[in-house]
């Protein structure tokens, strides 16, 4: 009985001691995060929403996600570009109160061609705001303070993601699809006002402010371009999470869109809980990041085998572990290589790169996980994803090798 009151104070202290020495600016930026992405409740279940409420099929879904990803790879060019020449401040104002207001538009469209227009306008307007907020966030941090930052925005984005599902879920079993849309909106509105009131450049302090005299290209940067292509498949694979997935869990295991929510919720309490201990202990040790980016794809591959190991519905959370695991290790790691690698260069533009890499995933991922499945089934999908997180870790392989090689 007297254990448990020593050890318990002194597991809080050290939690609370990996939070430490951010600076006020990064807590405001994770605060906007939080609220902004407690909204994208609609996201994880667009797939279903456009399946089982509009009644799209596989094919039809998939041609809408495309131009999810189109959008999103257009929004995180332009946003890149944008950020370089007119500054982050002014670049995320903008994107966050337009796509609040285009979310509450976005119900309102009900064919293809419409949705596939509206979800591509929107995501241009909302994938600005990444670079946009990337640049800020290595501005805000201290250098040696970035792989922990990126880590608490993270931290953000997952404790919003953990409320935002449960909810969202909830809210279509008592509402409807349409109530998810509106909080989207108001939430990326009230993000927007916190936003002006806390992190107006004449009240915010730069802490590592990088001017590059003669910035290289980063289509130049044949290491990033390496890493480029493995953020791109490792993209592939995790966004599987967020519409084959999610489909999976309703047909093969006959799970509610409240336990749907309640399994992608469990995800990110967990991050919440664990990822920046973790990331705190991990940035201290030895490993070199791109060993860390290896080993989180590869638990993130692993993720998928296991889902054809049994069909007993726990191996849905079982999946779920490995994955969340795998995302806390592989992408704060990832993050903070990209924002390294910027100091070369044009700071915008690496890290809309990086934010393409993604946005490129989306176009691919949805669209190819939707049409296996459609053709072949979920086993055998769950085989190619878990084929495609192999040349993942295979790439950043190369990158290490060529790194050490050439002293990149």
């Amino acid at each position: 009985m007297k254990f448990y009151p020593r050890v318990t104070p002194r597991l809080w202290e050290r939690y609370i001691e990996t939070f430490s020495g951010l600076s006020k600016e990064v807590w405001w930026l994770a605060l906007i995060t939080l609220i902004n992405r407690a909204g994208t409740m609609v996201i994880p279940f667009l797939s279903i929403y456009l399946t089982e409420e509009l009644h799209f099929e596989f094919k039809e879904v998939g041609t809408i996600l495309s131009a999810f990803g189109v959008g999103s790879v257009v929004g995180s060019w332009l946003g890149g570009k944008l950020t370089d020449k007119l500054g982050y401040y002014k670049i995320m104002v903008f994107s966050l109160a337009t796509s609040g207001l285009m979310f509450i538009g976005l119900q309102y469209l009900t064919t293809i061609t419409a949705l596939s227009l509206g979800i591509f306008f929107l995501m241009v307007v909302a994938d600005m705001f990444r670079p946009a907020m990337f640049v800020a966030l290595s501005a805000y941090s201290k250098p040696e303070n970035k792989t922990r930052s990126v880590t608490l925005i993270r931290l953000a984005i997952n404790l919003g993601f953990s409320a935002g599902p449960a909810l969202g879920g909830l809210i279509i079993t008592t509402l409807s699809y349409s109530g998810l849309f509106w909080v989207d909106g108001i939430t990326c509105i009230l993000a927007t006002l916190l936003l002006t009131r806390v992190l107006h450049p004449k009240k915010t302090k730069v802490q590592d402010e990088i001017l590059v005299q003669n910035p290289i290209s980063v289509y130049k940067d044949f290491p990033f371009i390496i890493f480029f292509f493995a953020m791109l498949l490792f993209g592939i694979i995790f966004l599987q999470y967020f519409s084959t997935v999610p489909i999976y869990y309703r047909r093969a295991h006959s799970l509610s869109e409240f336990e749907i929510g309640l399994l992608m919720g469990f995800n990110g309490f967990f991050i919440f809980l664990f990822e920046m201990p973790l990331i705190a202990w991990l940035d201290k040790s030895k490993f070199k990041k791109v060993n860390l980016i290896v080993f989180g794809a590869a638990l993130t591959s692993l993720s998928f085998l296991i889902l054809n190991s049994t069909s007993w519905v726990g191996i849905a959370i079982i999946g779920m572990l490995f994955m969340t695991i795998g995302e806390m290790i592989a992408f704060p790691f990832s993050n903070a290589f990209a924002l390294q690698r910027a100091k070369k260069g044009n700071q915008g533009e690496y890290m809309a790169l990086y934010s393409i890499a993604f946005s490129f995933s989306h176009i691919f991922g949805h669209n190819a996980g939707l049409r296996l499945v459609d053709y072949f089934g979920f086993d055998k999908t769950w085989v190619v994803m878990t084929a495609l997180g192999g040349l993942c870790v295979l790439l950043l392989l190369v990158l290490k090798i060529y790194m050490t090689r050439n002293n990149a």
